[in-house]
């Protein structure tokens, strides 16, 4: 190894060895402590990923969401599949009020910690707050549309009325027959508009959509080989801790024999593409 070999390999080891300092400070929630070893170990060896996204961190508990947002782009660039980077990055992206981009890199950061440790802490973290930003955007959207189908409504049954006074003006004798049309057409009118706000009214997520351990709508949903399909993590946690076999059917099960169930994955996705609000239940 040449002189240049070893300088770079004592400059790696001694920004690890800041990495651990900065780990140690943050734990104690000496955030600006740890932000300074950080800095030193990214001075020291700036293409390390993870000693920006450990910063983006400190600056995440510090509400410094500008200095998270630059922390975790810088990160991703030099690793694009980092889980950390991306879910730290769209959660700063929320805070700007960047909704859609935000919720965009959520959506990556889980599709990736789903590959990497699929029962892991962070999997379910990810999911909470992408479940919590797609709820919101729902929340928008649907006050949104429930405001311009209402003004709507109140245009067509005005426009009905002027039309029974006109109706009104010319059918004298037909008083009745003309009333009566005009009820008709409101009620006709609010079938309309009651039918085209059922999706934004909470009701029952269908069985079928639902983990039958959880009882909850699923995240990652995968079958076993006796056509049994479980949340992934739910699944995972069970062979690991009650044992290997399938908890309704009782059959052995390894978890190597999961396969996800893309069919059901796409069903509960086109369902909460059009009932938002089951992102809350």
């Amino acid at each position: 190894m040449g002189p240049n070999g070893g300088a770079l390999s004592a400059a790696a080891k001694q920004a690890e060895q800041l990495r651990i300092h900065g780990n140690a400070y943050f734990k104690k929630d000496r955030f600006g402590a740890a932000i300074d070893a950080y800095t030193e170990a990214i001075t020291l060896c700036p293409n390390v990923p993870v000693y920006w996204t450990n910063r983006a961190l400190c600056h995440l508990k510090r509400n410094n969401w500008e200095r998270v947002e630059e922390d975790c782009r810088r990160a991703i660039q030099l690793d694009n599949h980092s889980v950390k980077a991306h879910y730290m990055l769209g959660l700063a992206l929320l805070q700007k009020q960047e909704h859609t981009k935000g919720i965009r890199e959520l959506e990556k950061a889980l599709d990736l910690g789903r590959g990497a440790n699929p029962k892991g802490y962070m999997v379910e973290e990810i999911w909470r707050e992408l479940a919590k930003a797609k709820y919101l955007e729902w929340e928008r959207t649907s006050s949104k549309r429930s405001w311009e189908l209402q003004s709507l409504k109140e245009a067509c049954e005005s426009a009905l009325k002027e039309k029974h006074s006109l109706d009104m003006n010319h059918m004298e004798g037909f008083v009745d027959d003309c009333t009566i049309s005009q009820l008709e057409q409101l009620e006709a009118l609010e079938r309309v508009f009651s039918k085209a706000a059922e999706g934004d009214i909470p009701t029952e997520v269908p069985d079928y959509l639902c983990c039958r351990i959880t009882l909850d709508i699923f995240h990652d949903p995968v079958i076993t080989p006796s056509g049994i399909t479980y949340e992934r993590a739910v699944i995972l946690d069970h062979l690991q801790k009650v044992g290997r076999f399938d908890p309704v059917t009782r059959e052995p099960l390894d978890p190597s024999q999961l396969v996800p169930n893309l069919a059901i994955k796409e069903a509960v996705q086109a369902f909460l593409d059009t009932h938002g609000w089951a992102y809350k239940v």
